[in-house]
C-alpha cells in the first residue's frame, strides 16, 4: 500500500530494542495527513553550479518552448501523437489517483475518506522557534549563506521573477513529519483534478520505497514506468521529448539503492534494460529523458546522497507557526471550548508548543488530548513531548488490541 500507512513513523527508531516492535504494531494503519498547506522555501546558493553540456542544451531548447503561449504538446502538427498523448494520459491519471484518493487524517474510519482539499489550506514558517532539538537539526542541515524565498508547490519548476532558466531538477528537503508526502500527494491530485499543473502532460509518482523492494530487478525506463502506472502500454510509442513529463521520487532518506554516479554506466534508450539504480542515475544526469522534470523529496541528512550539481532548485518544507497550529486545533475540533482546552495547554508548555510546528506531531496532540479530555481514566494530561508521545502509542496499542479481539470474537461466532 501506498504510504497511508504513515511513514513519518521515522519519528521513533524501528529497529532499537524491543520498543521499535511496540512503536511499529501501535502505529499500524495510521495515517496522517497535515492540515495546512505548507509553505516551500527556495534556497538561493551564492554561487551558482555549473550546468552540463546535456543540461545546457535542456535549457536553450525549452527557453525556445517557452517563448510560445502554446504548449509543446499543441504544437506537434501530427494529430495522432497528440491524440496518443492524451490516451496515455486519460488511463495514468486513474492509476495516480489511486495512490492517493483514500489519504485522509488519522485512522480512516470505514466508508469515511474526506477529500485532503477539505484540510489542506495556505500555511507558512516565519517565527519558529530554533532552539529545540528537532528545528536544530533542520537548521544545521542549511547552508547559512542562503537566502529564503517562499514558494508555492504548484510554481516550483517556473523560474524566480527576473530569470529565465527554466528549472529541470528539484529537491524538496523536510524534516519527519513536516508534509512533503502531503505536499507531493496534493500537487499531484490538482494535477489529475484539473486544478493546477495543467502543463504537464504526463505525471509519474515513484516512491523510494517501492523502488527499494525492486532495486535487484532488471528494467528498461518504459517498463518501469509501466510497472508503477499499469494499463499505460501505448507509452512505448510516444516521444518524450516532445511532451512536458514529470516524475516524482519521494523519500530519497528510504532508498537503499547506492545511487553510484561515479561508476555506473551511461544509458540514454529509454528501451535498455538495466538495474533501477542505473536508471535512476542516469534520469537524475539528464542521459535518460534530458527534457523530463524530476522532482525528489528527502530528509536534510540524506540529501547529499546525490551531488548538488545535478539540482536547478533546492526547496524546503517548513511547518507551521503559532496562528497556523490553532487554525489546526480548531478544524480538528468541532467543539469551539475543547479546541480552546486544547489550545491554552499546548501554549502552556513551552516543549509542545514548538514540537507542534510540526504537522505530524500537532495530529499526535490532538488525538491524545481528546482521548484524555474525555476519558482522564486514561491518564494525566500530558506536560511533556516524552508523555505526549507514551500516551499516544498506548491510546493505539489499546485500540489495535481491541480490533484484534474483536475480529477474534468474530471467527468464534462464525464457527
Amino acid at each position: 500500500a501506498h504510504r497511508h500507512t504513515s511513514r513519518e513513523q521515522g519519528l521513533f527508531s524501528r529497529r532499537s530494542f524491543g520498543a521499535a516492535e511496540f512503536t511499529a504494531r501501535a502505529l499500524a494503519d495510521c495515517r496522517v495527513v497535515s492540515s495546512a498547506r505548507l509553505e516551500i522555501l527556495i534556497s538561493h546558493p551564492k554561487t551558482d553550479v555549473p550546468l552540463s553540456q546535456r543540461h545546457s542544451l535542456y535549457l536553450e531548447t525549452s527557453r525556445s518552448k517557452a517563448a510560445s503561449p502554446l504548449s509543446s504538446s499543441h504544437q506537434d502538427p501530427n494529430t495522432e501523437k497528440k491524440k496518443l498523448a492524451q490516451r496515455i494520459q486519460e488511463k495514468l491519471k486513474p492509476s495516480v489517483e489511486r495512490m492517493f484518493k483514500d489519504t485522509c487524517e488519522g485512522v480512516a474510519k470505514p466508508g469515511k475518506h474526506p477529500p485532503l482539499n477539505s484540510s489542506f489550506t495556505e500555511g507558512d514558517c516565519e517565527g519558529v522557534n530554533n532552539e529545540h532539538e528537532v528545528r536544530q537539526i533542520e537548521t544545521a542541515s542549511r547552508k547559512q549563506s542562503t537566502e529564503d524565498t517562499p514558494i508555492k508547490s504548484n510554481d516550483m519548476f517556473k523560474p524566480s521573477p527576473g530569470e529565465e532558466t527554466p528549472i529541470r531538477t528539484v529537491l524538496t528537503k523536510g524534516i519527519a513529519g513536516i508534509g512533503k508526502t502531503i505536499t507531493v500527494q496534493k500537487f499531484v491530485l490538482d494535477w489529475v483534478e484539473g486544478i493546477a499543473n495543467q502543463d504537464v502532460d504526463l505525471m509519474f509518482v515513484l516512491p523510494f520505497w517501492e523502488l527499494n523492494l525492486i532495486h535487484d530487478e532488471q528494467y528498461s525506463l518504459l517498463g518501469l514506468l509501466q510497472k508503477f502506472c499499469p494499463k499505460t502500454e501505448e507509452i512505448e510509442n510516444i516521444n518524450f521529448d516532445i511532451y512536458k513529463v514529470l516524475l516524482i521520487f519521494d523519500g530519497l532518506d528510504e532508498s537503499r539503492l547506492p545511487l553510484d554516479f561515479q561508476h555506473n554506466k551511461i544509458l540514454s534508450d529509454v528501451k535498455e534494460m538495466s538495474s533501477v539504480d542505473v536508471l535512476l542515475t542516469n534520469l537524475i544526469q539528464g542521459n535518460l529523458l534530458p527534457f523530463a522534470l524530476l522532482w525528489i523529496t528527502s530528509r536534510p541528512a540524506a540529501a547529499n546522497r546525490i551531488p548538488p550539481q545535478y539540482f536547478h532548485r533546492l526547496t524546503e518544507v517548513h511547518g507551521f507557526n503559532d496562528p497556523q497550529k490553532e487554525q489546526y486545533f480548531k478544524k480538528r475540533f468541532r467543539d469551539p471550548d475543547l479546541a480552546s482546552t486544547v489550545i491554552s495547554h499546548i501554549k502552556a508548555s513551552r516543549s509542545l508548543n514548538m514540537m507542534c510546528h510540526i504537522p505530524l506531531f500537532c495530529w499526535i496532540s490532538a488525538t491524545v488530548l481528546e482521548k484524555v479530555l474525555d476519558r482522564p481514566d486514561i491518564g494525566e494530561i500530558p506536560k511533556t513531548v516524552t508523555e505526549m508521545y507514551t500516551l499516544f502509542l498506548l491510546i493505539r496499542y489499546t485500540n489495535k488490541r481491541k480490533k484484534e479481539d474483536d475480529g477474534n470474537e468474530k471467527k468464534l461466532d462464525k464457527s
